[in-house]
């Protein structure tokens, strides 16, 4: 099935092949992709897109010497395939298995490590002026798609490179929206080449000098140049940053792909090249629905996805229907999201109130900023966003949002560990860097109900509110539809320790981990409170719970320094309190990916864990009681 791809360990090997072979190592590349992600779940749509460009890419550029920085990294499973993993793809985002986006640490030919969006054109830039410096003649390629150019962030590189007249960088935009630009044809292809070639080029220089004498006539033939391009192709803009604009030509197109990056190879300065591709590309499923095939689990390829039936809500799902009731309650709620309308739960709110939905596209920056403005007029914006992607926002919340005390409700969705995606998504600082800012409230839920009820609860505040919740599923508690308001800054005492074994124990425990925690606090007979406030903290509580027992213990998905544990050990410090606590989070250092039940047992925050954990600072207090004694 794998004839061709089967004697492709690295690009040295593809570039031996003869071109009127790469077509059909296309069709045996894009099936296996296919193959291995219906198999390990992951990303397909995006990477069934670049199959041709990937191939097109490694053929013509010496990689890895030449340097190619692929953005929005979920669109590299063809280029890991061809750079020696292809018997890896197996273990796809699996514990001790390969990433689902390239990361330097484990291949030479991923130059820079892309999960968050827009950082290609920057990283390919800083390569390309290092290798000038170095007096190495080597390429920085920059393949930027999937809607990265919305970000601020690859304007700015654009601005910066287009200065550099001299560097050898190009950056490619994949352009897989189909209703942006319409699929491309032989005058497209033509016009790719003649403009990419060494006469057009040349005819342009040599036209600068005939005409270089005679200023007006320069003029106006590069004003004619200008518009005669701008009728053919929408690369003025690209133009005015100072790249030079080829494209747009068909990115699945081997014939017409080729051609131009050899033609491109020869250029000097920055160049920018545009293709168009089609998410889900030969395979039909995926192409009628991409967002549908974006990042499935495991499924059958000759089926397609198929929807189960009945199951326990997402705490997605919880916020997405809470967000259309609370919109149907108050005409000021506004929806905002930063490409994410999918993954956050907005599809239904998009439909029934398409005035008051915002999607700004990645731009996590601008949404807060806008949020805040939306605030300033007395509406009531809620901005959706995961816990990876508002660290991103970070500037904006604390001065145009934080500072200016407006009642902005972040529902921050994947929260903790989030599995297959690994440490470049896992949203594991949020309950740090949120907590020491003023005029911030941050919430943690322990249920599905809870979720909803916090939602609600935040909402009704005048300033800020953060409600943090995980991915996937919840405990599976029943979801009340009435919104009722939770008292604010209290916990909750979910279990009260009968003390019988002598050993007095209070868990405190924060969102997420009020399950496991209950697990450890009856098997050690402990009192367990669900905290539900990272800020404000229940005070009378803390202090009651504090003097009550003989060790406190926090548990939070979060890193520890900082984090909800540090909350509660500042707290007791301050009001002059000293009792032994022991902290359980996350570690200082970055979890790969992998099942999230099967990382968080490994990090002893599992119920077993937990209790492992207690039972150890117990043994070892008694055991310095007697050195003591």
């Amino acid at each position: 099935m794998y004839k061709l791809l089967d004697t492709i360990n690295g690009p040295a090997e593809l570039r031996r092949l003869p071109r009127r072979e790469l077509e059909q190592l296309a069709i045996e590349l894009r099936a296996f992709v296919l193959e291995s992600v219906a198999q390990t779940g992951g990303h397909l749509s995006s990477n069934l897109g670049t199959v041709e460009l990937t191939i097109a890419l490694h053929y013509v550029f010496n990689t890895p010497y030449d340097r190619i920085v692929w953005d929005v990294g979920h669109q590299t499973y063809p280029h890991k395939i061809l750079t020696g993993r292809r018997e890896r793809m197996r273990t796809l985002r699996q514990i001790d298995g390969i990433s689902g986006f390239p990361r330097r640490v484990e291949s030479e030919y991923d130059t820079f490590g892309t999960a968050h969006s827009s950082t290609s054109i920057s990283a390919a830039l800083g390569m390309a002026l290092a290798a000038k410096l170095k007096g190495e003649d080597r390429f920085a390629v920059a393949v930027i798609g999937d809607g990265a150019m919305t970000a601020g962030m690859a304007f700015e590189a654009m601005n910066n490179a287009g200065v550099h007249d001299d560097a050898r960088l190009l950056v490619i935009l994949n352009d897989n929206d189909m209703s942006i630009s319409p699929p491309v044809g032989a005058l497209n292809r033509y016009l790719a080449r003649l403009m990419s070639g060494r006469f057009y080029s040349a005819a342009r220089k040599a036209g600068k000098v005939v005409l270089g004498v005679a200023p007006p006539l320069w003029e106006l033939a590069k004003r004619f140049e200008e518009h005669a391009k701008g009728m053919v192709v929408p690369g003025t803009m690209f133009e005015e940053f100072g790249f030079n604009y080829i494209g747009p030509i068909d990115g699945h197109d081997l014939e017409s792909l080729i051609p131009t990056l050899i033609n491109l190879k020869q250029l000097k300065g920055p160049q920018f090249l545009h293709v168009v591709t089609k998410k889900g590309q030969g395979y039909k499923l995926a192409e009628a629905d991409p967002v549908l095939y974006h990042g499935p689990g495991k499924f059958d390829p000759k089926q397609g996805i198929v929807a189960k039936a009945g199951g326990k809500p997402t705490y997605t799902k919880i916020f997405g229907d809470w967000l259309c009731d609370m919109a149907a309650a108050d005409k000021r709620l506004i929806g905002i999201t930063p490409a994410m309308r999918e993954g956050s739960g907005m599809v239904r709110f998009a439909a029934q109130y398409p005035e008051r939905f915002h999607d700004v596209g990645i731009a996590e920056q601008h949404a807060m900023t806008f949020a805040a403005g939306l605030a300033c007029e007395g509406l009531k914006p809620v901005l959706a966003i995961y816990s990876t992607f508002l660290q991103r926002a970070y500037d904006q919340l604390i001065h145009d949002v934080a500072l200016q005390k407006l009642p902005v409700l972040l529902a921050i969705d994947r929260a903790g560990l989030v599995g297959a995606d690994g440490a470049t998504h896992a949203g594991s600082y949020d309950l740090t860097f949120l907590r020491c800012l003023p005029n911030l409230s941050v919430l943690v839920p322990a249920d599905e109900n809870e979720c909803r009820q916090m939602l609600y609860t935040g909402f009704l505040q005048d300033h800020a509110v953060a409600v943090r919740y995980p991915r996937g599923n919840g405990p599976g508690v029943e979801v009340e539809q009435q919104m009722t308001a939770l008292p604010w800054g209290k916990a909750q005492v979910r279990r009260r320790g009968t003390q019988k074994s002598g050993r007095r124990i209070a868990i405190l425990a924060f969102g997420s981990m009020v399950a496991p925690a209950m697990a450890a606090g009856d098997d050690l007979d402990a009192t367990v409170v669900n905290m539900r406030f990272v800020k404000p903290l229940d005070h009378e509580l803390l202090v009651d719970l504090a003097l009550g027992n003989d060790l406190l213990v926090t548990v939070e998905e979060n890193v520890l320094a900082g984090g909800a544990g540090s909350a509660c050990a500042e707290h007791l410090k301050l009001a002059a309190i000293d009792v032994p606590m022991l902290l359980l989070g996350l570690p200082d250092r970055f979890i790969d990916h992998g099942d999230p039940g099967k990382l968080l047992a490994l990090e002893g925050l599992d119920a077993s864990g937990i209790r492992k954990s207690i039972e150890n600072r117990i043994n070892s207090q008694a055991h310095a009681l007697k050195k003591t004694a």
